[in-house]
């Protein structure tokens, strides 16, 4: 399922984040570029008081930032794009603690997560994820056992 991130909303939800940090947002950026190759997902982040000249859309794998400009809002944007999913709004999730957007994306039918809900998500081990986790790597930790167990599997057998 594709995010929606309020990036600015869920920064102060991470530890070892500051907004005051001019580095916080690539910072975010990397950390959810592993959410997604965990998940097999993509993600829209939006952060705003962008820099003049630093304004506009960057993408950094299946991340795709928004950067706005300083006589806008991550939070108008956001509720612009979730005006236009439209139909396509099924699956969708959008990450953010702001009252007025999680509105917006309840009437668009679009999952809600918490920023702080989802800050514990995306530092979750990947080693700790349960089986029953449809996002899951089933590779990511095998024990030696079920190691030797594969290896037995497929090794050409001796003769």
């Amino acid at each position: 399922m594709p995010y929606l991130i309020d990036g600015h909303n869920l920064i102060p939800n991470l530890p070892g984040f500051d907004l005051s940090d001019p580095n916080d947002e690539i910072r975010l950026v990397q950390l959810l570029q592993d959410f997604c190759r965990r998940k097999r997902t993509t993600i829209e982040v939006y952060f705003d008081r962008a820099p003049a000249g630093m304004e506009g859309k960057r993408k950094y794998g299946q991340v795709t930032a928004h950067f706005i400009s300083q006589h806008s809002s991550a939070d108008a944007a956001l509720i612009n794009r979730l005006r236009r999913l439209g139909r396509n709004s099924a699956g969708w999730v959008l990450v953010s603690s702001d009252r007025r957007i999680q509105a917006q994306a309840q009437a668009e039918r679009v999952k809600v997560i918490s920023s702080q809900e989802f800050s514990r998500l995306l530092l979750a081990d990947p080693g700790q994820q349960q089986a029953s986790d449809p996002g899951a790597d089933p590779h990511a930790s095998l024990s030696p056992q079920e190691l030797q167990a594969w290896l037995d599997l497929f090794s050409p057998k001796k003769r």
